[in-house]
């Protein structure tokens, strides 16, 4: 794990932006897309890194590398 690496999770507010090991979150967003879109923006800021997204069951849903991170499987990652 990174230490450019941000997670999606819910929030009692909506859905927060986390780094790993974080008691407060990063930022708070109404929509999960809104706040997967601040994640990649952060991690991309941050010189690449990995994104995972929680869904509403609490499972994680999804996961994506930001560039120029080191994605471990390129060509199977069909979605982005």
């Amino acid at each position: 794990m990174s230490k450019n690496d941000r997670f999606v999770v819910r929030h009692p507010e909506g859905w927060a932006v986390k780094k790993a090991g974080a008691v407060r979150a990063s930022s708070i967003h109404d929509r999960q897309s809104d706040a997967e879109r601040a994640a990649k923006h952060t991690v991309s800021d941050l010189g690449g890194g990995e994104v995972r997204i929680q869904g509403r069951d609490g499972r994680w849903r999804d996961s994506d590398t930001v560039a120029p991170g080191n994605d471990p499987s390129p060509p199977r990652d069909k979605k982005h």
